[in-house]
C-alpha cells in the first residue's frame, strides 16, 4: 500500500490543533474529576443529615437504645426520585436496631465524632456509604450508636457531568473557532507556496528565468534563492551548449566542404600524378579536420562546471613542464625552433589535473612553435613569483599581440588578422578554460628581449 505523501498543511494544523485537543481531553479528565469531587461533597452532607434524622428516632428503654422509626416515616426519610436510599442501626454492642441488614459492614468502624464516607456495593450497585457513630441523646454520657446510610449514584454522576459540561462545552466552542481560524490562517500563509507552485508549473521548460521571489515567506526563501541560482547554472550550461553546437557546425563546415571539393577533383582526374596531389591535399585537411575536433571536445571538456570530474593532486610543476616541453623537441627541430626550457633547483608543487595540465602546456608551446619565424626560439619558463604563486611562461619569436588585442585573444574563434597559419582560434581559449579551473590567471605580455610574446599562467602554490 501506498505511503501517503506528507502534505505541510496537515503537518501545520496537527501540530496547532493537535495540543488544543489533547488538552481539552485532560482538561475534561479534571474538571470530571474535580465536578465529581465537589458533588460528593455536596451530598455526603445531606447523608449525614439523614443519619442525624434517623438517630433522632432512636428511643432509650433504661440504657438500651431502640429504633422507633414508622413505616411512613422512613418512607419520607429515605424518599428520593433519583436514587435508593439505604439505612441500618447498629448498638454498641452489635446488635441491629433496625433499617436493611442487607448492608455491608463498615470497611472500618467509624470513630466517635469522625463520620467516614466512602464508596461501597449494595444488592450489585455502587453507592456512598456514610459511617458515623452518634450519641442517642443530648447528654455525651449517653449512649451511641453506629448509624449507616447509603446512596445509590445516579444524580451524583449526573450533577458531576452537568458541571463537567459547563466547563467543556464553552471550551470545544473555543476550539472549534480556534479550528476555523487556524484553518483559514493556515491557507492565507500557503498562498504564496501554491502561487509558487503555479509560477513554476505555468511556464514553459524553456524558460530559466528566475522565479519571482516577491511575497515569498522568508522560511522558504532559502529554497527559491537555490531553486533560481540551479536555473542560473542550468541557463549558462544550455547556452554553452547552444553556442557550443553552433559555433561547432560553423566550424565544421569549412573543413568538410573542402574535403568534398578535394574529393570531387581527385574523381575527375585521370592523371595518377594529379590524383596523388589531390590525396596529400586531402590527408592535410583531414588533418586539420581531427585537430579542429579534438580542439572542440577539449573545449566541451574544459566548460564551466567541469571541476566537479577533474581529478586534482600534487604536482610539481617544474618537472611536468619539462617532461611535456621535451615531447616537443622533434617538432621544433621540425621548423628549425630553438626550444629552450629554463626551471628552479627545487619542486614548486601545485594541485593539478595532470591531463588538463598538459593540455595547457602543449597548446601554448604548439602557438608558440606555430607562430615563431624559422630559425627563432621559443622558451618554456618556471619561476616562483611571490610568496604563494609560481610562474609557468612560454616567450615565442613571433608577431607581436597589439595591446588593443590582448583582451581578445583568449575569446573562441578569435584570430589576429594578417595570420598566413592555420588555426581555428581555439588553443587560447582551451588555455583560459584550463586555468580557470585550476584557479590560476593567464596574462600576455611582450617578451623581455622586445621581440615576440610571452604567455604567462600564475599558479597558487600548494599548501605545505
Amino acid at each position: 500500500m501506498r505511503k501517503p505523501e506528507p502534505r505541510l498543511r496537515r503537518k501545520l494544523l496537527a501540530w496547532l490543533l493537535g495540543p488544543l485537543v489533547v488538552l481539552l481531553v485532560l482538561d475534561t479528565g479534571a474538571a470530571y474529576w474535580n465536578s465529581l469531587r465537589f458533588s460528593d461533597l455536596a451530598y455526603d452532607r445531606a447523608l449525614y443529615e439523614i443519619g442525624r434524622e434517623i438517630v433522632l428516632h432512636v428511643k432509650l428503654d433504661g440504657n438500651r437504645p431502640r429504633l422507633d422509626l414508622s413505616e411512613a416515616a422512613s418512607n419520607i426519610l429515605l424518599l428520593d426520585q433519583e436514587d435508593l436510599l439505604f439505612f441500618r442501626v447498629v448498638g454498641e454492642d452489635g446488635a441491629t436496631l433496625g433499617g436493611d441488614a442487607e448492608l455491608p459492614p463498615p470497611q472500618r468502624g467509624g470513630e466517635p465524632g469522625k463520620p467516614r464516607v466512602y464508596r461501597d456495593t449494595v444488592r450489585g450497585e455502587p453507592v456512598r456509604m456514610l459511617v458515623a457513630w452518634m450519641p442517642v441523646g443530648a447528654d455525651a454520657a449517653t449512649p451511641k450508636v453506629l448509624v449507616q446510610v447509603a446512596e445509590t449514584l445516579h444524580k451524583r454522576t449526573r450533577l458531576a457531568w452537568e458541571m463537567v459540561a459547563n466547563v467543556v462545552v464553552p471550551q470545544l466552542l473555543l476550539i472549534v473557532m480556534a479550528t476555523a481560524v487556524v484553518w483559514f490562517g493556515v491557507s492565507r500563509g500557503l498562498e504564496p507556496l501554491q502561487r509558487l507552485r503555479r509560477a513554476v508549473s505555468d511556464r514553459s521548460h524553456l524558460d530559466l528565468s528566475p522565479i519571482d521571489t516577491h511575497d515569498v515567506p522568508g522560511e522558504v526563501r532559502p529554497l527559491v534563492d537555490e531553486v533560481n541560482e540551479l536555473m542560473a547554472r542550468l541557463g549558462r550550461t544550455f547556452d554553452f551548449q547552444s553556442r557550443f553546437v553552433a559555433d561547432a557546425a560553423h566550424q565544421l563546415k569549412t573543413p568538410v566542404s573542402g574535403l568534398k571539393a578535394q574529393i570531387e577533383l581527385a574523381l575527375r582526374e585521370n592523371d595518377a600524378e594529379r590524383v596523388r596531389h589531390s590525396l596529400a591535399q586531402l590527408y592535410i585537411s583531414a588533418d586539420r579536420l581531427s585537430r579542429l575536433v579534438r580542439q572542440l571536445l577539449s573545449l566541451a571538456r574544459n566548460e564551466p562546471g567541469a571541476l566537479d570530474a577533474m581529478q586534482l593532486q600534487p604536482l610539481d610543476l617544474n618537472a611536468y613542464a619539462l617532461e611535456v616541453s621535451m615531447d616537443w623537441v622533434p617538432q621544433a627541430l621540425k621548423r628549425d625552433i630553438d626550444l629552450g626550457f629554463e626551471g628552479v633547483e627545487h619542486p614548486l608543487v601545485i594541485n593539478a589535473d595532470r591531463d588538463r595540465l598538459r593540455e595547457l602546456i602543449n597548446n601554448l608551446i604548439d602557438n608558440a612553435i606555430r607562430y615563431s619565424q624559422p630559425s627563432g626560439r621559443v622558451t618554456v619558463r618556471v619561476t616562483r613569483s611571490d610568496g604563494d604563486h609560481c610562474r609557468l611562461a612560454i616567450s615565442d619569436d613571433g608577431p607581436s599581440v597589439p595591446v588593443e588585442e590582448r583582451a581578445r585573444i583568449f575569446e573562441r574563434f578569435h584570430r589576429l588578422l594578417g595570420t598566413q597559419e592555420d588555426g581555428s582560434g581555439l588553443g587560447l581559449a582551451i588555455v583560459s578554460e584550463i586555468a580557470t579551473l585550476h584557479g590560476a590567471r593567464i596574462t600576455l605580455e611582450e617578451d623581455i628581449d622586445g621581440v615576440g610574446n610571452t604567455f604567462s599562467v600564475f599558479f597558487p602554490l600548494r599548501a605545505a
